[in-house]
Formats: structure tokens, C-alpha cells, sequence
């Protein structure tokens, strides 16, 4: 998984690149004449009967998990899903603007909103629930932060304890960071001036699966750890979350650009002011086609998937199940892993198509 860099808009037009599979609808078996008949799969309604639904992603694969859990629905709910389409950020929002798309799984919010502002038709889009709800911060070892007392990444102006984290003997802490021209870059960078940390820190740039791999290779030797990243992502399937890796808090909220104006409540998550405000992947769709499509509305308000779920099936991309046929399946056992939930989900849409 990798942070969401704005990508600058370079066509209208969507090109198809992934094709996945549509389950076809399969009949209920013969029920003996002499059985009493319970209700079926196909006896439920079936609201999304003759409308074809279009959907992208971007060329981040566990968007394909999320649209594929999307889709599932869907068409149990009487849709047909076409093949889906893939493209950059800006395209995709576009398409949907324009019509082209119905929906995709890919608006970050509030990290795209700034290319709505760049969209004419912008007013043609909805944003509809809150399908995961995603957080970036810096991490430390857990082992190290309770040895030492280390709650604030301010405290890392010590020398001392700054070298704990030295992984190249120059006598400053590493930061495995973000590559050079992502936005989280900018803002580690910033933050390394604005709170002391100059003489102390420097982040390490590069591809995010080499720095957050060498920081896996690092812990498993017993070494102290210091690393940015988005949570969900592979590296948490690995390094669990208060048990393994702690966040650290930063000691006041200062952030750059458009976001200059957030305040600590803001960034505050379960009492720990981590820097930055939740990152929310949400659906965006069409405003004509959710009003003329009430059950998918509602579909798409209500299904949520956890983070950590994501972060699992980030590992599995990572590690080579990720063909979209993989994707597909590990989207259909997660459905039947959760069906209890699903269902419910589904009778919801149901009765919003009244």
C-alpha cells in the first residue's frame, strides 16, 4: 500500500486495463412439491434489476478489493457490473462527474477534495459514507517507547535518545519516510523543522515497500524502529498496532498548504494527537444515478470495511496474490467471512428501494 499522491489530470477518457469476473445469478434448487418453499436468493427483490453499474479504481490494487466487496453486493441486489475501469484519481472523479463511471471506492477525503475544485460538473458528484477510515502518523517500537518514556516525537531533539534510532551511524535518528514529490514527504520534512528536530532527524526517502520492509528487517533483529506511515497498510499485518508499534503524538498540531488552519482537536484520535486528520476512502458516485437508484445509495452509505482488514489483504497483494482474479476471490471470502453483517447490509438497501 502506498500514500495517495495527487496525480495530475491527463485524460478524459478512461482506459479499461483490469477485467474481472461477474458472478452470474444462479437459480434456486428445485424445492419437492411436497417440501414447504422457504424464501430464496432469487425470491428476494431485486431493486438493481436491468441497470448496469460502471466502477473504476486506480492503480492501487486493494481498490479493487473494496470495489470488488462493493460489487458483490451489488449484484446480489439485482445489478449487473461491468468490467471495471481503471485510471488516475482525477480521471476517475471526472468520469463519474461526467457520467461515464457511476461510482469508485477511490475519494480520500480530505486529501481529494482538491480535485473537485478542478472539476466543472463537480456539483454532478456525491460523496456517500465511509467505507474505511484510514490514519497516517509516525510509529516507534513499543519496547522502546516504554523503556524510555518517549511520548512525544518532540523528545527526539535529546541526542541521545535521537541516536537510539540511527540506523547508518551518522549520529542522527532515521525516519523511514516517504519518496521524494508525495505530499506526506513535504510534511515530514516540515515537521522535522517546526519541532526542533533538524540536528536530530532525517527521513529516509525512497519507495515505501523498501524503507517499511528494511524497518520489519530492523525489529524482527530487536532494533529500535522509527517509521511514517498510513494505517491501513501491509506493514501493519506484520507490526501490530499497540502490541508491536505504538504512534507517537507530536506536541502541537502545525501542518502546511490547505491544511494550515487544523487545530489539535482536529487531529486528535483516541486521546493521541498523532498530527493528522483521519483520512476517510469513501465512495463517489453520480448524484443522478444515486437518486435513480436508491438501493445502491444506501449500499453505498453503509458498507464499511475495517482497516486492519485492508491491511491483511495488503500483505497478501504484497506477497503475489494480486491478479485481479486473486483480488476477486480474496473479496468473495471476505463477504462469506462477514456474510452475517452482509446480509444485513443488503436487506437495509433492500428496503430503501421501498
Amino acid at each position: 500500500m502506498k500514500l495517495m499522491p495527487f496525480r495530475g489530470f491527463s485524460s478524459i477518457a478512461v482506459a479499461a486495463t483490469l477485467a474481472v469476473s461477474v458472478i452470474a445469478c444462479q437459480s434456486a434448487p428445485d424445492v419437492a412439491t411436497d417440501v414447504p418453499a422457504t424464501e430464496s436468493a432469487t425470491d428476494m427483490p431485486m431493486p438493481g434489476e436491468g441497470v448496469t453499474i460502471r466502477a473504476g479504481h486506480s492503480d492501487w490494487l486493494e481498490e479493487i478489493f473494496t470495489t470488488e466487496i462493493v460489487n458483490i453486493g451489488l449484484d446480489e441486489l439485482g445489478y449487473e457490473i461491468a468490467d471495471l475501469q481503471q485510471a488516475d484519481y482525477s480521471a476517475l472523479h471526472l468520469s463519474v462527474a461526467n457520467g461515464d463511471l457511476d461510482y469508485n471506492t477511490s475519494f480520500y477525503d480530505p486529501n481529494h477534495q482538491n480535485i473537485l475544485a478542478n472539476i466543472s460538473d463537480a456539483d454532478q458528484l456525491a460523496l456517500v459514507g465511509e467505507m474505511v477510515i484510514g490514519q497516517e502518523g509516525f510509529f516507534m517500537d513499543k519496547a522502546t517507547v516504554e523503556e524510555y518514556s518517549i511520548t512525544s516525537i518532540d523528545q527526539l531533539q535529546d541526542p541521545e535518545l535521537a541516536k537510539l534510532f540511527d540506523s547508518n551511524d551518522d549520529g542522527k535518528a532515521n525516519l523511514a519516510g516517504c519518496q521524494s514529490g508525495w505530499p506526506c514527504n513535504a510534511i515530514n520534512t516540515h515537521w522535522i523543522d517546526v519541532y526542533g528536530l533538524k540536528d536530530t532527524v532525517e527521513q529516509d526517502e525512497g519507495q515505501s515497500t523498501i524503507l517499511l520492509s528494511d524497518v520489519i528487517t530492523r525489529y524482527e533483529q530487536g532494533e529500535p524502529v522509527l517509521f511514517f506511515a498510513y494505517f491501513p497498510h501491509w506493514v501493519f499485518a506484520s507490526l501490530k498496532i499497540d502490541e508491536d508499534v505504538v504512534w507517537v503524538e507530536v506536541p502541537f498540531t502545525d501542518l502546511p498548504g490547505e491544511q494550515a488552519e487544523l487545530t489539535d482537536a482536529d487531529t486528535t484520535v483516541d486521546g493521541k494527537n498523532v498530527g493528522r486528520p483521519p483520512i476517510l476512502q469513501r465512495v463517489i458516485a453520480n448524484a443522478d444515478f444515486l437518486a435513480e437508484n436508491p438501493a445502491a445509495a444506501k449500499w453505498f452509505e453503509i458498507v464499511n470495511i475495517p482497516a486492519a482488514d485492508i491491511s491483511n489483504e495488503s500483505l497478501l497483494i504484497k506477497d503475489g496474490e494480486n491478479s485481479p482474479e486473486d483480488i476477486r476471490r480474496h473479496a468473495e471470502e471476505w463477504v462469506e467471512a462477514n456474510r452475517e453483517q452482509f446480509d444485513q447490509w443488503l436487506e437495509e438497501a433492500r428496503q430503501a428501494a421501498g
